[in-house]
């Protein structure tokens, strides 16, 4: 007969071994989201597309895994399933159907990824449970979103005079404003004041330091600056959805955890999306390319004309106010500060827009402070446009922390 303090040690064992399995299967939110990132650039999907094809995705995985053991009040629905249910196959199938039904043509590759990650889950009857609640919880967000304004007809009138040309390319996401946010009443909920006029010592601090600092060839931009502009060329979720990953793993969290992290920041993502386009159409602010280009028609002396001036990079196709980079990294900010604190080590991240280079960070506010100084040193942004930005994704945040998703000793509690 083994001794008690043998016996002891095998549960121990047993359970960091439980453990350790429990935290390893996280990696299929991790992988899901992965998959989705690639198609999105293999495809060149427009960051609005995107994410709303990564809400969709990680609300469903996150709605079938805490359908098993009911951590956290769910999204929408009222999803139930035995806790010997499989939640990795629960998460991939929901993740699968999805995107297949939002990317039918990468149905193919779809299939065997799916194919992939059931495989690594033993043939039992909690997988073929799994794979149904997944089911249940892809079906039911595709249902949700089925009429949430992202299939309207683009429509954006050009401003001209009969027989007058205008550049003929037509703006970006000029309907992205009406579309259903996730957290929001509307996407309107935060929109804010209106730019500063254009005789105001605001706007006239602001477009004399983006001539300057932001010109393509600006002398006092720092080289460091620069680096830092090109490499926030780069708009999306792969602005920070890497970053998500590493904060999940920082943490250790485990699979239900994890889904959460990324519905939370998904969806804070796209409603600041939403909101963005919602303000940028609304105020159909000139960039500042066009301002500066301009300057002599403002009736304001102390912002001279440039008429050859260019930005770092090349301008967006959509109004300037206010800044839509901003919005979304303090939103996903906000959120991941909430959860996981504004330290949780050092986190980093690449971008296709600044070859070998590695920004560094080891606090999110850092981070979300960088993306916006990028803005200006790239040519596209004012300050006060960032600003703006960086307190409506903020708003969102915490508006989604405070009503989404939330555990289950805060569902008791009053309180929005």
């Amino acid at each position: 007969m083994k001794s008690s303090s043998v016996i002891s040690q095998m549960l121990l064992a047993t359970a960091m071994i439980a453990g350790l399995a429990e935290a390893a299967r996280a990696d299929v939110i991790m992988d899901w989201n992965a998959k989705a990132d690639a198609i999105a650039v293999e495809k060149q999907i427009l960051p609005a597309g995107q994410s709303r094809a990564l809400s969709m995705m990680h609300v469903a995985m996150f709605e079938a895994v805490n359908a098993i053991d009911h951590r956290y009040a769910p999204y929408k629905f009222t999803l139930s399933a035995d806790r010997s249910t499989s939640k990795e196959a629960a998460a991939a199938t929901a993740a699968h159907d999805v995107l297949v039904s939002i990317y039918v043509d990468r149905k193919s590759d779809l299939d065997s990824a799916l194919s992939a990650s059931l495989s690594a889950v033993a043939d039992t009857d909690a997988k073929s449970a799994g794979i149904d609640l997944g089911r249940k919880a892809a079906a039911a967000i595709i249902a949700l979103r089925a009429n949430d304004g992202s299939a309207a007809q683009e429509s954006y009138r050009p401003y001209t005079r009969p027989g007058v040309y205008v550049p003929t390319s037509v703006p970006v996401f000029s309907t992205t404003g009406a579309t259903t946010p996730w957290v929001m009443t509307t996407g309107s909920q935060f929109r804010p004041d209106p730019p500063p006029a254009l005789d105001s010592e605001t706007w006239t601090r602001d477009l004399n330091e983006i001539r300057e600092v932001g010109a393509r060839n600006s002398t006092t931009r720092t080289a460091e600056q620069t680096t830092m502009g090109r490499f926030w060329f780069v708009v999306g979720a792969r602005t920070y959805n890497p970053i998500v990953k590493q904060a999940a793993i920082a943490k250790g969290m485990d699979i239900v955890d994890c889904a959460r992290l990324f519905a939370l920041t998904s969806m804070a993502g796209n409603d600041a999306i939403v909101a963005v386009f919602d303000a940028k159409y609304r105020y159909n602010f000139w960039r500042p390319v066009t301002a500066i280009r301009n300057a002599d028609i403002t009736g304001n002396s102390a912002t001279p004309r440039d008429a050859s001036w260019l930005p770092l990079g090349e301008t967006p196709m959509h109004p300037e106010y206010p800044c839509a980079h901003c919005i979304t990294s303090a939103a996903v900010g906000a959120v991941l500060q909430s959860v996981v604190g504004d330290e949780f080590g050092e986190f980093s991240l690449t971008s296709p827009t600044a070859p070998g280079v590695t920004r560094k960070w080891t606090r999110i506010q850092d981070y979300s402070d960088e993306v916006a100084n990028a803005r200006i040193y790239a040519g596209f942004h004012y300050r006060f446009s960032t600003e703006v930005g960086k307190q409506m994704g903020r708003k969102i945040g915490e508006l989604t922390m405070a009503t989404q998703l939330r555990g289950v000793e805060a569902r008791a509690d009053p309180k929005p």
